[in-house]
């Protein structure tokens, strides 16, 4: 049996530090547990956190005092005492999401428990800095007016999820050098906090779609992960040692700048072969018009044959990264998901995994590969997600669920 499949195993997450001066420590594990294995009772919190009972039952009034969490109907015909069991209170906390794409722009607002409870989108052919962000201000505002005044004490903030470094990229997709100035010049958290009052921090895209990928994901939930998201570039996250590994400028898994061999064994990149701008290159170099609309409105059939040549490529390029990974961070599981219809992904997925079992392996073989569960709106909901992670539960989170 494996450490992560021992309901006894000491875990970062589940195991509080009974030691004075760390209540919130102590407090980000209960509710941690809670949210893992929700209807846990007192007794059961307390052997799993490995606090005692008293030192437990003060921390569960206190959550329940702030409203984190609620209890359910007394347990009755059990041995020994009756339990009550303990959830989160969806109602504990809400969060703001915002993913601001090559392509599109997302609102997303989320409570505790994670459930979305208002999100919008909007396709656009390049995100002009000049109007977006009072865009994203007024839909904010809308999302905040339709809040009651409790469920308005209780918003952590904003979490906001771009690509890194748009100013320096923005050319890539534009000849209006004015937008490129402009967005080297901002600072996007802080812009979005100055026009809405609220606190907000800034996620990579790639990462915040890992976690929340995740946290989708059922318990156990791997604590070696890679999650390639293809979009007009691939978005990529890690997770390594049951934590989102983001490095010191949030973009430490910038999985689409792997090295791998193009269509015809040449060198290149994972985002110049697999990335949905890659096959509007091909397109136009074969002379076809890719469509004006977003990859999830394409009506793929009439792409072909050159979607099904295409998606081989993007399969090959994407195997070997996630063979690269898988040497780097011993990956129990990788997902592939994107910004196209499901039934497209399904169809990226089988010549991943076909083109995965054709490459050679050493002694760590290969990683296990499966479509993602959240597709296009995955970055927006772990944007909105993140800041109540941080806020609320513990830093480990290889068990962590939402």
């Amino acid at each position: 049996m494996s450490k992560t499949d021992d309901p006894d195993e000491l875990s970062p997450v589940g195991r509080g530090v009974p030691q004075a001066g760390v209540r919130i420590a102590n407090e980000r594990a209960v509710l941690s547990l809670i949210a893992i294995m929700p209807g846990s009772s007192n007794a059961d919190l307390a052997r799993r956190s490995g606090l005692g009972p008293q030192t437990t039952s003060r921390i569960i009034s206190d959550l329940e005092d702030r409203g984190l969490i609620v209890r359910g109907q007394v347990l009755r015909g059990r041995r020994g005492q009756p339990a009550t069991p303990l959830f989160l209170n969806p109602d504990g906390a809400y969060s703001i999401g915002v993913e601001i794409g090559w392509r599109h722009v997302q609102v997303t607002l989320v409570n505790l428990t994670g459930k979305v409870l208002s999100h919008e989108r909007r396709a656009y052919a390049y995100p002009d800095a000049t109007t977006l962000f009072a865009e994203i201000a007024t839909r904010i505002a809308d999302l905040v007016a339709g809040l009651t005044p409790q469920q308005r004490a209780r918003l952590v903030g904003v979490g906001v999820a771009s690509p890194t470094a748009m100013g320096r990229n923005v050319e890539m997709f534009l000849t209006h050098p004015e937008q490129q100035q402009l967005w080297e010049a901002i600072d996007i958290a802080a812009r979005i906090a100055a026009d809405t009052g609220l606190p907000t921090e800034w996620f990579n895209d790639g990462s915040a779609a890992c976690w929340a990928e995740i946290i989708a994901l059922p318990d156990p939930r791997p604590t070696g992960f890679a999650y390639f998201h293809v979009g007009a570039y691939i978005g990529a996250g890690i997770i390594a040692d049951g934590r989102l590994w983001e490095g010191p400028t949030g973009n430490a898994a910038n999985l689409g700048a792997i090295m791998v061999s193009d269509r015809h064994g040449a060198p290149s990149f994972v985002h110049r072969v697999a990335s949905i701008t890659a096959f509007e290159r091909w397109l136009r170099e074969v002379g076809a018009t890719p469509p004006p609309c977003s990859p999830q409105d394409w009506d793929w059939d009439t792409l072909e044959p050159h979607a099904t040549a295409w998606l081989d490529d993007a399969g090959r390029a994407l195997a070997q990264a996630a063979m690269t990974t898988q040497a780097m961070v011993e990956l129990d599981k990788a997902s592939i998901d994107g910004s196209m219809p499901r039934p497209v992904v399904e169809r990226l997925l089988q010549r991943v995994q076909h083109h995965l079992a054709l490459l050679p392996v050493l002694r760590s073989g290969r990683p296990v590969v499966a479509i993602g569960h959240l597709g296009a709106f995955a970055a927006a909901k772990g944007a909105a997600l993140l800041p109540v992670y941080k806020r609320y539960f513990s830093s480990a989170w290889s068990h962590f669920g939402a």
